[in-house]
């Protein structure tokens, strides 16, 4: 009854320790990269600064070049603009994102909350803003408030101001990204950075496969882009987010290991009670003439009963658990240090499966080695002592 006890907890922890990595490692990449796209490209510039970047022409054979890539979904340009803004005399500094008419907005519409996305047309600059839940908090706006933004325009003195009407508001659950950011049209940025028609802070590019993040980052880098012009994957951009992925996984596999070998550990010291407590009938058996093999297969079948129930017991705790929090959300999460409000859960079949397997395979792998000790007990010593 323990060992099974302990192959069902075990392998419960399994899941749901892989189900909340694949939730943690799909969720946030897969935010992080509709708020920001698989790969950026940008001016290849050494001063960073978001007040100074030189912008690149949406006229370059390079971002034309981009669109004829089979690999790429989706190409759409964008601008940065730091400010200050303003409602009620309360003020908050955040980032202004610059954003086209070929903006996808596909990512931002499952997240938004009240109001709608920017209406923008080709004849004029659209007025509208799309802030975050927690400016909207701050600065206590809801969508239709009018706010005041103001920009310092570079080799000025005097400030620029802007009015805007908020059309929408967004919760992401990224609390390092909503805390900073806001959409707006991109040509009030190219007005305040004295920029062209044609001139914007870069290009986001959406590919069909985020797997191939590293090499098309490459390709697109060396093959496509002018020297003016530089690629980087958004791992690279927040590697401190990625990382902390990775450390998760490693934690993961760690755990997964260990909880085998509790319950291989287990098992192994439930066959040994097994053996021990039938040495009288294994004499008995052995003295009719029964072989070392086909004793130990009795054992090793019981064995695998064992397993087999405590897996099928971890499976219904496991999944179940899992399936409760993927419905009910009941562990919370501070989203400042895990930047989601929810501990996230995606259950895989095929993993959940080869952890099953893996699991089954393992223990009674190991119950080999003990199930040797009935070929050390003497029929004659066991009868006689029984």
């Amino acid at each position: 009854m323990i060992a099974t006890l302990a192959v069902a907890l075990s392998l419960a922890v399994m899941i749901i320790a892989t189900a909340v990595l694949f939730g943690f490692n799909n969720q946030i990449s897969a935010k992080i990269h509709g708020f920001w796209g698989h790969v950026q490209v940008k001016s290849f510039d050494a001063n960073r600064s978001l007040e100074n970047i030189q912008p690149i022409s949406t006229n370059a054979i390079s971002y034309a070049v981009l669109d004829t890539i089979s690999e790429i979904e989706h190409v759409q340009i964008f601008a940065h603009k730091p400010s200050i803004i303003q409602k009620d005399g309360e003020i908050e500094g955040i980032v202004f994102k610059g954003i086209g008419r070929d903006f996808n907005w596909q990512f931002f519409s499952q997240y938004l909350i009240d109001g709608d996305t920017i209406s923008m047309n080709a004849d004029k600059k659209s007025k509208e803003i799309v802030v975050s839940k927690t400016t909207a908090d701050r600065l206590e706006l809801s969508a239709g408030d009018d706010l005041l933004a103001m920009f310092v325009r570079q080799g000025q003195t005097r400030p620029y101001y802007r009015k805007f009407t908020i059309s929408g508001i967004y919760n992401t659950g990224l609390a390092e990204f909503d805390r900073y950011y806001a959409l707006v049209d991109i040509r009030h940025i190219q007005k305040i950075q004295d920029w062209k028609a044609d001139e914007v802070g870069g290009f986001e590019v959406f590919l069909k496969d985020p797997g191939q993040i590293d090499a098309m980052t490459d390709r697109i880098y060396y093959e496509v882009l002018d020297p003016n012009m530089i690629a980087q994957s958004i791992k690279e951009i927040y590697p401190n987010i990625f990382d902390w992925l990775s450390m998760h996984k490693s934690t993961v596999v760690i755990l997964i290991t260990l909880l085998a070998l509790v319950a291989g550990i287990n098992m192994v010291t439930a066959l040994l009670i097994l053996i021990l407590e039938r040495t009288s009938m294994i004499g008995v058996m052995k003295s009719l003439g029964a072989s070392n093999w086909s004793i130990r297969k009795i054992f090793l079948y019981n064995a695998a009963i064992i397993i087999g129930v405590g897996l099928l017991l971890g499976n219904l705790l496991g999944i179940g658990l899992s399936l409760l929090q993927q419905q009910f959300g009941v562990v919370k999460l501070p989203p400042e240090s895990y930047y989601l409000a929810v501990a996230p859960i995606e259950l895989n079949v095929p993993i959940i499966l080869m952890i099953n397997l893996g699991t089954f395979l393992f223990c009674l792998l190991i119950l080999f080695l003990p199930s040797y000790l009935v070929s050390r007990i003497d029929p004659i010593k066991a009868i006689r002592f029984s």
